[in-house]
């Protein structure tokens, strides 16, 4: 395990999780320039109705490197939020980076009162979909589609959080 600090967001971190995970999904899943728009407008979305009190965005940090983020937004139902954006740089991958993330997500989404945690992944992203399995989300939907230059298979995870 490794001495992982989250902080909070300030300028340029929109624009690197924008830029990393763009570049880590077209080397590691060859996905193109459709799924850097994405993670755009998501980004642009976030900002554009960001309330504090319901949602958050942590960054990952070792050393002040920079290693990952996750984002928490509010769902389009008032008692369920989303879970968005998860990357862990592949260096430290499996060293409690993600596991941190997670947890902070789960732990906010509850302190919220939120009844329920979403996120929406692809089947070929098998240490997340594992990391998610451990931290109790349930696979509740997949669908194939093409997207982003590939043919891919969505699928929509739930975590029912207790309240």
């Amino acid at each position: 395990m490794v001495n992982v600090v989250l902080r909070e967001l300030k300028p340029g971190d929109l624009g690197w999780v924008i830029h990393r995970q763009a570049i880590l999904y077209a080397e590691e899943y060859s996905l193109n320039c459709e799924f850097e728009a994405l993670l755009a407008r998501i980004c642009a979305d976030f900002i554009k109705s960001y309330d504090p009190d319901r949602e958050m965005v942590w960054i990952a940090e070792i050393d002040d490197v920079v290693v990952g983020s996750v984002f928490l937004m509010q769902g389009s139902d008032p008692t369920e939020a989303r879970l968005r954006l998860l990357y862990v740089e592949p260096n430290i991958r499996g060293a409690g980076a993600g596991s941190t993330l997670v947890t902070a997500s789960i732990e906010r989404a509850r302190a919220i009162g939120y009844r329920r945690l979403i996120l929406w992944t692809d089947s070929a992203l098998s240490a997340a979909r594992r990391l998610y399995a451990r931290h109790g989300f349930v696979k509740v939907a997949e669908q194939a589609h093409t997207s982003f230059g590939q043919d891919l298979i969505g699928e929509t995870w739930s975590l029912d959080l207790g309240l």
